[in-house]
């Protein structure tokens, strides 16, 4: 098993969530969406209890095939095969084209979220957007910088509000990321982040994520 892999997994059993009795099975609105990225509460994001049982168990049988997450992620959805000298300390990284975060599309994968949170109300679809170079966080708070934000918010509207606007759709109350940050993370090796995208034709999702 290499190192990067028994690391997350150790650190995934170390890790516990909590969810106050009374928010475990309430439904986000697209409102609700918008005020916990714009206020950064994004802990309160989580999936229904009937999901997380269900998510668990494939999780324990995952890690028993794979090692961790990440190393299925690697293997079945991305595709992509660490450097050999990727260790416990840097997480699996990669050969890019390109080190700047999203410049170049070989260096990205937008899917579907296999997992997606079930508090979100059905007209929400949830995308994560996989990067092989790393995005910047400040140390302190482990925060993207002013800088990653700034990458990022491009990026976004390069991929999805013009997709959108093309389309003729409203884009700009249609599109929201955000970027967990690691105690939130449950693929905490792999570069990502988040993109909910609201009232999106599906053949639409399909020419971003390629299935």
């Amino acid at each position: 098993m290499p190192s990067w892999t028994q690391a997350e997994l150790e650190s995934s059993q170390s890790r516990q969530r909590h969810i106050p009795s009374g928010e475990q099975n309430k439904v986000f609105s697209w409102a609700d969406v918008r005020e916990i990225v714009a206020t950064n509460r994004l802990d309160v994001i989580r999936r229904q209890p009937s999901t997380r049982v269900v998510y668990k168990a494939w999780c324990k049988e995952t890690i028993a095939a794979y090692g961790s997450i990440t190393a299925y992620m690697c293997a079945e959805r991305l595709h992509w095969t660490p450097l050999p000298d990727s260790s416990a300390e840097t997480g699996p990284e990669f050969d890019y084209c390109d080190p700047k975060p999203f410049a170049d599309p070989r260096d990205f994968r937008i899917l579907r979220n296999d997992w997606p949170y079930g508090s979100f109300e059905s007209d929400i679809t949830h995308l994560i957007v996989w990067s092989k170079p790393r995005i910047a966080i400040d140390p302190k708070d482990g925060l993207v910088t002013p800088e990653s934000k700034d990458l990022i918010n491009a990026f976004v509207d390069q991929t999805f509000v013009e997709t959108l606007k093309l389309e003729g759709l409203d884009a700009s109350e249609r599109v929201l990321w955000f970027k967990n940050w690691d105690a939130l993370q449950s693929v905490r090796g792999l570069e990502h982040i988040h993109v909910l995208v609201r009232d999106v034709p599906d053949c639409i999702v399909k020419e971003w994520t390629g299935e």
